[in-house]
């Protein structure tokens, strides 16, 4: 009775807890409704926000002068804590989307007026001041142009000699201070040396925009490249000026000349479709589960509605921007999740069948499964904080919400579950028949058949190979890139007060395809009465053909139409740094993977199973390109990167269980037949989760937008590759390898 009464007790918890999330998830706490699902911040592409544009002060900067400026302007203005998307229009503007943000002046504030920021001797300046007589003092102005400043003997260092500006607390003395934290360039620092040099004794004026903004001492000639601005009154006054240098430490200097609030790219229709979509997948997942589980089953099924809760209320809590490639996080998180509970349950199934009581099969199911899970969830996790540290963009999207996901459903699976489950167990639910065991291994001779797969893996590389050739020859490119890639056209089109826009979008994106067989972005301008309509590049005559079909239609005068290049919003210092945190992550990745095996083969495997993966995924990719079905977007990094946290981590399911068949049975039984049986031991567990994660998937691409269709057919690729390659290649292939390495020896 004492035991009844405590799996009421926890059933009882986890019911709270699992409401308490939910009313927190639905509702939130407080008059704010902080926790709110409702509140959770959306992208850019998911809910729209706010875009300014910037054009160049020089008529004609070079591409090196844009590119520079845009990267680094894509990390200042994430520095806010945002998720933007920086990208080049025409030849001499930048466009900058801030996601979440509804207030065009509050976020013009945030970024300040784009200038050049210049460092000058302070007894050089005082004739060029408004009222020389008060000396060089904050908030002083020039009186003439700013231009006379750039004589090289009263310059000290401009913003493209700085590298870093940073507000820091300083608390090594008596008193808290608060500084500004300065690192140079090499050249930035031999030429600061001189400088502060020169003016030991006096000051050097820091202008911005032809204002003093600081006019801090020089005590001592100061190298190394590293620098302070003390005498900060407080960390926020610190991170303003901090902010202010950072802004005028760009290339080329930038003045404002558009702000507006944008409606979202996937629109209402796409969050709507996603969340039914999500809703109807878990609700599936939950019913396998239970089916194929049982008891087990649904303890997971009550913990997994508690990990969903947990990530609403998380994403909220900590202001973290969703977007898209977030979402993608998610789904890998959900199914990571799912998946630890598989291994668990399978493992309980086998202990069943050996003949023990419910108690050591928790106990050991539990055990066994803990490694498995802990060296795919680390990998993961790995892979997420080098993602988070040197992506940028979509990618720190991605790796947030991953890492946020990874180690809440580690934590659900490995606790929440046993917790329920041991509330059940408490409750009577000890028989055999409410777990179920596991049936005599099949073993299949995956070794001896490595050939036929080994078979099938390099045609569908062949495939990839001749899809990529074929839209090569057909339209230049290997793929189908679109706007995010390679830029296009926006055109922005005015109606009349009679016509409302959001009435019209549908009927718009029609004529655009009718008139000139493009799939267009496009996007409602809040505040006004137009639409943004963005395309591949348009030439002259296809432009005069949509005003044409614009006017007609709409009854639309000419001069309320404006056209632009844009470039592409993925620029090649973000693609750059994409790929090096993705070969950083894997590397890392592999070192993980060979320590902990202790065995640098598994590590080799790994990568030849992670390649076909992504090839696969590619095949899918090119294929979709030829028959128009798929473009590759800002997607493309999301999808990749999803595909390959999935792949490692089966692969580690199944290196386990290798390491741990080796180990435990009889030393002249033939490493083949020890990997046929350890791979045939995980394949329930492969397909299992597979499926789960298929399901989620599946139904995004059922009920979602056709926009989604970009995300979610590549990704149904992708996982059905990672199933086969981790149980028809790893492990055979892991064999192969060890043969060959043994023989040289």
């Amino acid at each position: 009775m004492k035991n009844v009464r405590k799996g009421v007790l926890y059933l009882l918890v986890a019911a709270v807890v699992i409401a308490t999330m939910g009313y927190i998830a639905i509702i939130g706490v407080g008059k704010a409704h902080k926790g709110s699902a409702k509140n959770i911040r959306l992208g850019l592409d998911l809910a729209g926000g706010v875009s300014v544009t910037y054009q160049t002060v020089k008529d004609n900067p070079t591409k090196t002068q844009m590119d520079d400026t845009i990267y680094k302007m894509q990390l200042r203005v994430e520095g806010l804590g945002e998720e933007p998307v920086v990208y080049q229009e025409g030849k001499n503007r930048i466009n900058i989307d801030i996601p979440g943000a509804t207030d065009a002046d509050a976020v013009l504030e945030k970024l300040g007026k784009s200038g050049n920021i210049l460092f000058v001797n302070s007894a050089n300046l005082a004739q060029y001041l408004d009222d020389p007589d008060k000396g060089v003092v904050k908030g002083a102005k020039l009186a003439v142009d700013e231009q006379v400043l750039y004589d090289k003997d009263m310059v000290i260092v401009d913003g493209s000699d700085i590298d870093k500006a940073t507000a820091e607390t300083d608390t090594s003395g008596t008193a808290t201070d608060y500084v500004v934290a300065l690192e140079f360039s090499a050249k930035g620092a031999t030429k600061f040396e001189k400088g502060t040099e020169a003016a030991i004794g006096g000051s050097i004026a820091i202008i911005y925009d032809g204002e003093v903004v600081s006019n801090p001492g020089v005590s001592k000639a100061i190298t190394g490249g590293k620098a302070q601005i003390e005498g900060q009154k407080s960390f926020e006054e610190a991170d303003e000026l901090a902010s202010t240098i950072r802004i005028g430490a760009l290339p080329i200097a930038l003045k404002e000349i558009r702000s507006n609030v944008v409606g979202a790219k996937l629109g209402d229709k796409a969050i709507y479709t996603s969340l039914l979509a999500g809703i109807i997948g878990l609700a599936i997942i939950i019913i396998f589960m239970i089916v194929v589980y049982r008891i087990p089953g649904l303890a997971a099924s009550i913990a997994l509605l508690c990990y969903v809760g947990a990530i609403a209320v998380i994403l909220n809590g900590y202001n973290i921007t969703l977007t898209l490639p977030g979402i993608a996080g998610i789904l890998l998180s959900i199914g990571m999740a799912v998946d630890a509970n598989v291994i668990i349950f399978t493992r309980m199934k086998e202990e069943f069948a050996a003949g023990n009581g419910i108690e050591t099969a928790m106990k050991n199911g539990f055990g066994k499964a803990l490694s498995a899970i802990l060296d795919g969830n680390i990998t993961t996790i790995i892979a997420s904080i080098v993602l988070l540290l040197l992506g940028s963009g979509t990618v720190s999207s991605f790796a947030k919400t991953l890492l946020i996901g990874v180690v809440l459903s580690m934590f659900t699976a490995l606790y929440v579950t046993r917790f329920i489950l041991n509330g059940f167990v408490k409750l009577g639910f000890t028989d055999v028949k409410f777990y179920g065991k596991a049936k005599e291994t099949k073993v299949i001779p995956f070794v001896q058949n490595f050939v036929k797969f080994a078979g099938v893996a390099i045609l569908m590389i062949v495939i990839c190979i001749g899809s990529l050739v074929f839209n090569k020859q057909k339209t230049g490119t290997i793929l189908n890139y679109g706007l995010d890639f390679k830029g296009g056209t926006s055109t922005s089109v005015t109606f009349d007060s009679s016509v409302k826009v959001a009435d019209i979008k549908d009927g718009v994106r029609e004529l655009v395809v009718s008139t000139l067989s493009v799939k267009p972005e496009i996007s409602e301008v809040k505040g006004s009465n137009a639409l943004t309509i963005k395309t591949t590049v348009l030439d002259k005559t296809q432009r005069e053909k949509l005003a044409t079909a614009l006017g007609e239609k709409y009854g639309i005068k000419e001069d309320t139409i404006e056209s632009e290049t844009i470039s592409a919003s993925v620029s090649n210092e973000m693609k750059r740094d994409a790929v090096e945190a993705i070969v950083i992550a894997v590397i890392l990745m592999l070192i993980y993977i060979a320590i902990r095996f202790k065995d640098i083969t598994f590590g080799a495997s790994a990568i030849l199973a992670l390649i076909h993966d992504v090839l696969v995924v590619l095949m899918v990719y090119g294929i979709g390109s030829a028959i128009g079905l798929i473009s590759v977007g800002n997607t493309f990094i999301a999808c990749m990167l999803t595909i390959l946290g999935y792949s490692i981590n089966s692969t580690i399911v199944t290196f386990d269980r290798i390491r741990e068949n080796r180990a435990a049975m009889n030393k002249k039984i033939d490493l083949s037949e020890i990997v046929n049986t350890s791979v045939s031991q995980t394949v329930t567990r492969n397909i299992n989760t597979s499926l789960t994660t298929f399901i989620m998937i599946f139904m995004l691409l059922l009920l979602g937008v056709d926009s989604l269709r970009e995300f979610t057919v590549p990704l149904i690729g992708g996982i059905i590759a990672g199933a086969f390659s981790s149980i028809c290649l790893t492990g055979a292939l892991w064999y192969k390898i060890k043969m060959a390495v043994a023989k040289r020896k």
